[in-house]
């Protein structure tokens, strides 16, 4: 997997060309939200959904080599939880972009409490 050298607000970071592959995908970003809340086991997490274990535990895979995702071994369990620093780092590079457009957003705004159509 390639890695990027991404600059963005005076801070470079290497991402992984699959973070942002991996975070688009819906099924993986509810899986983010669950363990956000609290770490779970493969088990727990597709309980959560209509998907198959194994389809599940792919996606908890892609996610894993993300380091979106860390797991602990508790006896024979794995438990999964978020990786706080990857996830900042993630929002850290998409910040200024959010902000761009929440600039642009209010100037359009703007414009459309200002504009006045055209009677024919």
């Amino acid at each position: 997997m390639t890695s990027l050298y991404l600059q963005s607000n005076n801070c470079i970071m290497e991402i992984r060309r699959d973070v942002f592959q991996a975070i688009a995908d819906p099924t993986r970003r509810a899986i983010l939200n669950l363990v956000a809340i609290q770490a779970m086991t493969p088990g727990t997490i597709a309980e959560n959904f209509d998907s198959s274990r194994q389809t599940i535990s792919k996606h908890i895979k892609i996610l894993t080599e993300c380091e979106l995702l860390d797991q602990k071994q508790n006896g024979r369990e794995i438990y999964y939880y978020i990786n706080p620093k990857k996830i900042k780092e993630v929002a850290d590079f998409i910040e200024p972009f959010r902000q761009m457009w929440d600039d642009r957003f209010n100037k359009l705004e703007s414009i459309m409490k200002n504009y006045k159509p055209k009677k024919d």
